[in-house]
């Protein structure tokens, strides 16, 4: 009996890896979307993983979107 070729599995696996590319962006995404239109899951970020709203705050000051950190911080002073 001869060994079946690898062609199929390759494809397979190619496929697979295709698709955890295309959900990691939609999750990126997605995540990007919730923290630019909830200032309340900011704040929940903030508390939870600070390194991710860091990330937000620099990828919006690259993209010329300034104010934002300063405008959280000053809301959330009020609220304190």
């Amino acid at each position: 009996m001869a060994p079946k070729p690898l062609a199929p599995l390759a494809k397979r696996l190619f496929k697979g890896v295709v698709l955890l590319e295309v959900a990691g962006v939609l999750g990126a995404y997605g995540l990007f979307y919730k923290m630019n239109t909830s200032q309340d899951f900011r704040n929940s970020m903030n508390n939870m993983l600070p390194s991710v709203l860091e990330v937000y705050y620099k990828s919006n000051e690259y993209a010329g979107v300034y104010g934002i950190r300063e405008k959280d911080l000053e809301d959330w002073s009020k609220k304190a």
